[in-house]
């Protein structure tokens, strides 16, 4: 006879803060993990960008070439490459191990908020507050986008790759998905400006966080609406959503220096985490484990699960 198969566990969400990072960038704009969520980026206002190991709280490396403060940065899937962009209109490519740059693309009329890497790391796709997206060919010597996409009518908030998709949100209120394969757009109006978008992990869903303090799930084929999460403040500046690593919670940053999080299903909070005090810049949730990182004025913290025992702890 065949034994049912155990129940998976609950799913954990990150708790307890296990390491703090004391950035030394001024106001750190943008927090990033890695492909591997083994290292992480962080964005700075001093025009810097720094590589950590955030798990043992070290700092690797420091790349200096922007000429105004870096919003964004994302690594290649196979950890060699960097690109970021900044206030000052430009989209970087970096050399993680050198700490040079490789490239700078100057096309955006405005600065640059978002920034990441197709799969194969050849291409880096930016979002400016100029409203267009722009295509960039990490291979070619030329200077010019290897595509713009220009149907957003305000400036673009957040950009995110799948294998054949690209999908931005706007400040004119719009989430809009671009298919690749087929060369189709499809659009969805949200209402109130756009600060962050994002892909469930299986690829159905589609989660954004909008400037009237809603976090909405819609279907992304359809766009239904499959959800509405409330109770965080979320007015005024670019704030991250995210989605846990198994896709069974939804979580946003807050103007009031929390970090919230909710059962995508049943939509109840399940968590309201303190950070500390003002506004949390950013988050970044690790894509295997239930670890985040959160970004709030000068420092980024990691928080991971209840049951973690950090390393060298007794049992």
């Amino acid at each position: 006879m065949a034994f049912p198969r155990p129940r998976p566990a609950r799913p954990e969400l990150p708790r307890q803060r296990v390491q703090t990072l004391q950035c030394g960038q001024g106001a750190v704009r943008a927090a990033r993990f890695n492909a591997d969520g083994n290292y992480c980026l962080t964005c700075g206002s001093d025009k810097t960008l720094k590589l950590w190991n955030p798990h043992k709280g070290t700092a690797l490396r420091t790349y200096q070439g922007h000429g105004y403060e870096v919003l964004d940065a994302a690594g290649s899937s196979d950890n060699s490459q960097i690109c970021s962009g900044g206030a000052d209109k430009s989209v970087a490519l970096w050399d993680v191990t050198t700490g040079q740059v490789v490239r700078k693309y100057r096309g955006h009329a405005g600065k640059v908020n978002c920034v990441q890497f197709n799969e194969e790391g050849t291409v880096i796709v930016s979002g400016s507050i100029d409203s267009t997206v722009r295509c960039w060919d990490c291979r070619s010597r030329r200077p010019d986008p290897i595509q713009v996409l220009d149907e957003a009518k305000d400036g673009i908030s957040s950009v995110k790759l799948s294998a054949y998709e690209i999908l931005t949100g706007s400040v004119d209120g719009r989430v809009r998905r671009y298919d690749l394969r087929v060369g189709e757009l499809c659009s969805d109006y949200i209402g109130s400006p756009i600060t962050s978008v994002c892909f469930s992990k299986d690829g159905q869903c589609v989660l954004a966080a909008s400037l009237d303090s809603t976090l909405r799930l819609l279907d992304k084929d359809t766009g239904e609406l499959l959800g509405e999460y409330t109770g965080h403040r979320s007015t005024t500046y670019r704030l991250d959503c995210v989605l846990n690593e198994q896709d069974t919670h939804v979580g946003c940053a807050s103007e009031d220096g929390h970090v919230y999080f909710w059962d995508l299903v049943e939509g109840s909070l399940a968590l309201s985490l303190p950070v500390g005090q003002g506004v949390v810049q950013s988050l970044a949730f690790h894509p295997r484990l239930p670890c985040l990182l959160v970004a709030t004025q000068g420092q980024v913290t990691l928080w991971r699960e209840d049951t973690f025992q950090p390393e060298g702890d007794p049992d």
